[in-house]
């Protein structure tokens, strides 16, 4: 079957460099495996999915490092197929413990408060429906806005073109 391991066989756990991101070529340097395994494992391992540049370069994280180690920990030295690791992959993500914190839960507000802070809402929102009601009835009151002369801008002195020509000789 897929997911049971074939003998042991010894895979060196390689060092991750202390990086914030890894290009494929650094990636199958540090696993000692070509570029296109990595491509690879991609298209195989959902788990596995590092960033792409603006320029479609390949920038892993160290977590996608990892997790490629892992990978081949699971297919070079444990001798599973790769569907055998993709089972084995998810059933240890889903054993992982989950390490974020939950948020802390609000401490309770007295009623009071939130009746307090309703009705200042409430005061609110009625003075600025009567403000908006003042000014519709200014615009809508047929002498309370008087228009504006509309100022036209002096035109250039003209110019007569004589020779008929657009440029002077």
């Amino acid at each position: 079957m897929a997911t049971h391991p074939s003998p042991k066989r010894a895979v060196e756990t390689p060092t991750i460099p202390d990086r914030l991101y890894f290009k494929i070529g650094d990636v199958a340097r540090i696993l000692k495996l070509e570029p296109y395994v990595l491509r690879f494992w991609e298209s195989q391992f959902p788990q596995l999915k590092p960033n792409k540049s603006g320029t479609g370069q390949r920038l892993y994280r160290k977590r996608d490092v990892e997790i490629a180690v892992e990978i081949k920990r699971l297919v070079y030295g444990e001798g599973y197929t790769l569907s055998g690791a993709r089972q084995a992959l998810g059933q240890a993500k889903r054993a992982e413990p989950q390490t974020s914190v939950a948020p802390p839960s609000p401490a309770p507000v007295p009623a009071a408060t939130v009746a307090k802070k309703r009705d200042n809402v409430a005061e609110v929102v009625v003075r600025a429906r009567t403000e908006l009601r003042e000014i519709a009835a200014m615009l809508g009151s047929p002498g309370s806005v008087t228009a504006l002369p509309m100022r036209r801008r002096a035109r250039s002195s003209t110019v007569e073109n004589v020779s008929g020509s657009l440029f002077d000789a």
